[in-house]
């Protein structure tokens, strides 16, 4: 009997490589967890500077709400463009690039004098350079290295974030109270340039770079040509895209999911447990707790996202969050009681649970086109993020508490629910579809 060559050997110098060996695609995975992670630290620290910098200079909390509010909304408007561009020029060089960028900016702000400053350090320069390591980078790794476990590698990455976050949080919490916000803001500019050496020596564009198929392939995949006209292809997605009902249902899902998450808790909760009496390590040891159970959370979503209808996974996450959101003013008190630690951990398990079904809702609807249809969607999750922080800070100077923050939150969650429902389940026309073997 002929033998014939298995077709799912990879060869690597004329040498079949051994079966046992783990797939160069987890590796890339890995470094770009210990990215997302090292990146982490500025979304830590936004929540943390609003009592300082109302203190130390006088600004109000709008003020302060609206810097948070322009990063934001950076962050989610940069991410399309940032997956265009990764197209481009790579990835290794977009993510080392925003990391340096992330990093000037906040180490700016520390001689900062003028609320202008604020909005330009931590609103312009940090939000432009977080932007481009937004979750389009995990979306892109994961459509390029992986055929196979997409969803649970979605799940993975999007976790590094709350990993980060839990890192962080109480690190540049104590640092704050002990030491001022300013060597806060030095600590996570030096997190952000720990993180480039690793980028730029142990990340790689293209399975094809390496003589890799994607994990879960049967055929090698060559690497495609760059892209030219990032800008030009990524205006042209969107202008496919809004003509499709399923945009605007994932968008307007999306953009309650940041109002509900980044914008509010993310922003508002310390200082909003502050006003209760709560110290400010102690809210802030909440929030990191929330970064546990995220992480749980989140590659549980991407377990179940690749077994189970992602509408009704949406629909479900949206309707416990706007649940517990209603309970949340009735929690808040000077100590941690076991109530607040239910919804911590309840809240924590739903906190981006949402996105590996979007994605994949994205994949489903718009094929090749998805990771940058995806950047869009994350735009108006940051729109809503930005709103809320903005909002929320105007809220609290006009009615002396967050309640009624917390209360039209619950209710956008709900409405959050029906529309996950009623995207369409078939491909959208007009857009390259994802090929089905």
């Amino acid at each position: 009997m002929t033998q014939t060559t298995e077709p799912t050997a990879v060869v690597n110098e004329g040498r079949p490589t051994r079966r046992h060996r783990i797939h160069r695609a987890w590796f890339v995975a890995a470094v770009t967890f210990v990215t997302i992670i090292g990146a982490a630290a500025f979304r830590s620290l936004p929540g943390l500077l609003i009592d300082p910098l109302h203190q130390e200079f006088g600004w109000s909390r709008g003020t302060i709400g609206a810097a948070a509010s322009i990063n934001l909304a950076l962050y989610g408007l940069t991410a399309p463009f940032a997956a265009a561009l990764m197209d481009r020029f790579g990835i290794r060089r977009v993510v080392a690039v925003a990391l340096t960028v992330i990093a000037l900016g906040s180490g700016l702000t520390v001689w900062m004098t003028a609320p202008w400053q604020l909005l330009l350090c931590w609103g312009l320069l940090v939000g432009l350079g977080s932007g481009s390591m937004a979750l389009a980078f995990a979306a892109t790794v994961t459509n390029r290295w992986f055929t196979a476990r997409k969803g649970l590698v979605t799940g993975i990455l999007t976790a590094a974030s709350a990993s980060g976050q839990l890192i962080f949080l109480p690190l540049l919490s104590w640092i704050v109270e002990e030491h001022s916000w300013r060597p806060a803001a030095v600590t996570v500019s030096l997190a952000a340039l720990a993180v480039v050496p690793f980028v730029w020596l142990l990340l790689r564009d293209h399975p094809a770079d390496v003589g890799a198929k994607p994990y879960g392939a049967t055929e090698f995949v060559p690497k495609p040509e760059p892209v030219p006209g990032a800008a030009r292809r990524t205006i042209g997605v969107l202008f496919k895209a809004v003509r499709t009902g399923p945009f605007w249902l994932l968008a307007g899902t999306f953009a309650i999911c940041g109002a509900s998450t980044n914008g509010l808790i993310q922003t508002h909760f310390v200082p909003a447990a502050h006003d209760h009496g709560m110290p400010i390590t102690a809210a802030a040891s909440l929030l990191a707790v929330i970064g546990v159970f995220d992480v749980v959370g989140t590659i549980a979503s991407g377990w179940f996202t690749d077994r189970f209808e992602p509408r009704r996974l949406l629909a479900v996450y949206y309707a416990l969050r706007g649940i517990s959101l209603l309970f949340l003013p009735m929690l808040l008190a000077p100590t941690v009681h076991p109530p607040m630690l239910f919804f911590i951990v309840f809240y924590g398990l739903d906190w981006v649970a949402t996105v590996p079904p979007t994605l994949a809702l994205c994949r489903e609807q718009y094929g090749e086109d998805s990771a940058i249809v995806f950047g869009w969607v994350l735009a108006s999750h940051q729109i809503g993020a930005a709103l809320v922080a903005f909002l929320g800070g105007v809220a609290r100077d006009a009615f002396g508490s967050y309640d009624m923050v917390w209360y039209v939150s619950g209710a956008l969650c709900a409405v959050a629910a029906l529309m996950a429902l009623v995207i369409r389940r078939r491909p959208v026309m007009g857009m390259r579809p994802v090929a089905v073997a």
